[in-house]
């Protein structure tokens, strides 16, 4: 290197340590590890480190990224929510009522339709455990839940919720042949403006078999797109945040067979101990679509 260069590269290094030691920052090569994501709402953020959420509950967040997912459909405070068929878990809705509860919103559950002549026991009992468990008006405000079904009546009066949110029940709605009127009672209930959220354990691109999607609990993105586009919804976006690449979908017993149902044999038998429950953990929770859709 000669005098001029060497001087040269020599002042260029002592310009970027003081650009170092004025900064306080480091340099690095290349990009380094995402950083967690982390909601701008506080009151989101608080909720979900409440004590109302089990560890079996906090312990799914890496799969299904609640705070991603909701600043992603876009809750907000005072927001009225009707999230549909909450399932047993009710995993959403440990999140959903406190946050209601604490900004002045209101959060209404779409559960078993008690109108209807003929539904179960089962469903029935459902209901009745869902809310004794969310009865507490201190952790989780005044939780209202109505009827959903085939033959439900509205979700609630017309243009009166800000966000409709359902996970994972898209398949079943195929199942009882109530996709349609699923969406449009989406529909009717929002106002102007409002939003439709969906999260869906995803089929392979290119599948149109509609029983396989029952039968898997996979379902295509075109078919839950189409359908909310002919109750009049527009679709807003897509997200890919709880997507798992790793899910081939070609599961002995379908989505069940992922955690967290891990199933190991056919519905109503038996577990199967020799089932290879570790070659299906390794996979994790079921590739996910995650759509917005808006009520013009």
């Amino acid at each position: 290197m000669t005098g001029l260069a060497g001087g040269r590269a020599r002042l260029i290094a002592a310009a970027v340590a003081a650009a170092v030691l004025i900064t306080g920052c480091e340099t690095t090569m290349g990009p380094g590890p995402a950083a967690p994501y982390v909601s701008a709402d506080p009151v989101l953020r608080a909720v979900l480190a409440g004590p109302q959420r089990p560890p079996t509950s906090v312990a799914r967040d890496a799969a299904r990224h609640p705070a991603q997912t909701l600043d992603f459909w876009g809750l907000k405070p005072g927001m009225t929510v009707i999230e549909v068929q909450p399932g047993a878990e009710a995993w959403y809705t440990e999140i959903l009522a406190p946050y209601a509860a604490r900004t002045g919103g209101r959060y209404i559950a779409g559960h078993a339709d008690l109108s209807n002549p003929r539904i179960s026991e089962n469903a029935k009992r459902s209901r009745a455990d869902f809310e004794a468990r969310f009865a507490d008006t201190r952790t989780y405000g005044a939780v209202r839940t109505v009827g959903f079904g085939p033959v439900s009546p509205p979700l609630g009066a017309p243009d009166s919720a800000d966000l409709v949110l359902s996970a994972g029940a898209a398949h079943g709605w195929l199942r009882v042949g109530m996709l349609d009127k699923a969406m449009a009672d989406f529909y009717a209930v929002l106002k102007p403006g409002g939003v439709l959220g969906i999260e869906q354990a995803r089929a392979p691109a290119g599948q149109s078999d509609l029983k396989w999607m029952m039968d898997s609990g996979y379902v295509s993105e075109d078919v839950v797109i189409q359908a909310a586009a002919k109750a009049g919804f527009r679709l807003a976006g897509r997200s890919d945040v709880n997507a798992n690449p790793r899910d081939t979908k070609d599961h002995p017993f379908g989505v069940w067979t992922l955690p967290p149902t891990r199933r190991t044999s056919p519905f109503g038998q038996p577990d199967n101990p020799a089932f290879d429950r570790a070659r299906y953990d390794a996979i994790g929770e079921p590739d996910r679509m995650t759509l917005k859709f808006v009520k013009p």
